[in-house]
């Protein structure tokens, strides 16, 4: 297992350095990751990036390669590279599990370790987090724009960086897709790899037919030629047929199906699958391909193109898209008592919700859709019967809901540095991922017009951040104050 401990940003170094030279390198912190706004301007996130979070925290360990970098900065003291040569994550870790369905500000994973520890891995921790969840969650907007027709991922190549595609090709396959081009990862993981052939092969080729032909002579019983390379329906087809009658039939085999990768991928589908159906081959698969998102699929399948199966890659592997995904400290713990801390900005959505948190989500009794979520303190007892969301934004809208199922989206993953959290296969986090996303409503779901879901704040937590908002910002007046009358000696 390749160590990443340095994978973290500098002044996380610096800052533990502080904490070390101030004398507390055993002070307890807590730190939510948490998102602001979902990714594509969505409804919903499917989390991602815990596995990777797993195996980053069970090898956090400095070797002498790394302590004698550090050194070499100059920016650390030997006391405190002594330290970090014994340094192990000792902490503990919540987290909503790969495939949940999560909504902005919701603490979606808690980290309580001492505060040199938890700041060192900030940095791993979201990038985890944020690529994860962003490749989740479009491979499930894409497989579930799809409507049951199988995806398959390929953006290996358009992907940033060897580990970057791996980990795209996993998350894609959590996210609903069938299969991957991507050989390392299908090894890896487990996952189906899938794939036939490129426009190389032909342009290679003296000509299409004999371009399919070899093909056909090297997988007889996997022929699906990517027919676009010249003319679709000109050559491409025609040859796929052709090979077929000559070769494929007299050897006991059948032309499986063909791929499509550009032009008007309605019109051709349509007319391939006539020509398909002339020549014979009705039950030959078309596969559409080109840079295929949720809502182009969306817009064939509703002009009626023929599809049996798609490719999609960049949109994937390389999205344009980011999760923003933060680290914020939410509470220190001293002598055994959990100190709240909150983040004041003057951007209102920056400002965090403070203390140590739990985050409930209640479902109807009988449908099993979600009805909202409640973040809370992690000392309150949600009632089993009744309960009243109240919007964090407009207190005064309150929905009273009863009939319900509540639970705590959060696992235990690590106590005391120690794995307690029994990783499910790739295909139970496929279906688990499915299942999160088949409790949100169409309406979250709409890929044009999503509606906002309720993330609410409990009485007790509202009643909290209002106390530390107020504390914050009378300390803060007071301090302008000190400050003036400061300016004003100085001029004199």
């Amino acid at each position: 297992m390749n160590n990443k401990t340095m994978m973290t940003d500098f002044y996380e170094l610096t800052m533990a350095q502080v904490y070390f030279d101030q004398g507390k390198k055993d002070e307890i912190g807590y730190f939510d990751i948490f998102f602001r706004t979902n990714p594509f301007n969505g409804g919903y996130t499917m989390t991602g990036g815990l596995q990777e979070t797993i195996e980053y925290l069970q090898n956090l360990n400095f070797d002498d390669e790394d302590i004698e970098f550090l050194r070499s900065t100059g920016s650390f003291s030997e006391e405190f590279l002594n330290y970090l040569k014994d340094l192990k994550f000792t902490g503990d870790v919540y987290a909503m599990p790969d495939g949940t369905a999560a909504f902005p500000n919701e603490s979606v994973l808690t980290v309580r370790a001492n505060m040199i520890e938890a700041q060192i891995i900030e940095t791993a921790l979201l990038a985890n987090f944020n690529h994860g969840s962003l490749v989740t969650t479009k491979a499930k907007r894409i497989t579930s724009a799809a409507q049951g027709i199988p995806v398959m991922e390929f953006g290996a190549r358009r992907a940033r960086g060897i580990d970057s595609a791996i980990e795209a090709s996993k998350n894609a396959y959590i996210g609903g897709c069938k299969g991957t081009s991507n050989v390392y990862a299908g090894k890896k993981y487990n996952i189906p790899v899938m794939g036939t052939m490129a426009h190389s092969l032909v342009q290679e080729s003296e000509c299409e037919y004999d371009a399919f032909l070899a093909y056909a002579k090297s997988h007889p019983d996997n022929c699906i030629f990517l027919v676009d390379t010249f003319d679709t329906l000109k050559s491409g087809i025609p040859n796929a047929i052709r090979v077929s009658k000559e070769y494929l039939e007299p050897n006991g085999y059948r032309l499986k199906g063909i791929r499509i990768d550009s032009g008007d991928l309605v019109y051709l589908s349509k007319a391939a699958k006539q020509m398909l159906t002339d020549a014979g081959y009705s039950d030959a698969t078309i596969c559409l391909s080109n840079g295929l998102d949720e809502y182009s699929i969306t817009n064939m399948l509703n002009e009626g193109a023929v599809i049996d199966s798609i490719g999609a890659g960049d949109n994937i592997s390389a999205s344009k898209e980011r999760v923003n995904g933060v680290y914020k400290l939410v509470a220190i713990e001293k002598e055994g008592e959990i100190i709240p801390k909150i983040k004041v900005s003057g951007d209102t959505v920056k400002t965090t919700n403070p203390g140590v948190k739990k985050v409930y989500r209640f479902y109807d009794f009988d449908s099993g859709k979600v009805l909202g979520d409640v973040i809370a303190r992690s000392d309150e007892v949600i009632s089993t019967k009744n309960y009243t969301l109240v919007s964090d934004k407009d207190p005064w809208k309150k929905t009273e809901i009863s009939d319900y199922i509540v639970r705590n989206l959060q696992l235990p993953i690590f106590k005391g540095g120690k794995l307690v959290y029994k990783e499910p296969t790739l295909e139970k986090k496929q279906v688990y991922c499915e299942d999160e996303y088949q409790t949100l409503t169409a309406r979250i779901t709409d890929i044009n017009n999503p509606h906002t879901y309720y993330v609410d704040l409990s009485e007790k937590m509202r009643q909290q951040k209002e106390y530390m908002l107020y504390d914050a910002m009378s300390k803060a007046a007071n301090t302008a104050m000190n400050n003036i009358d400061y300016q004003k000696i100085k001029r004199k």
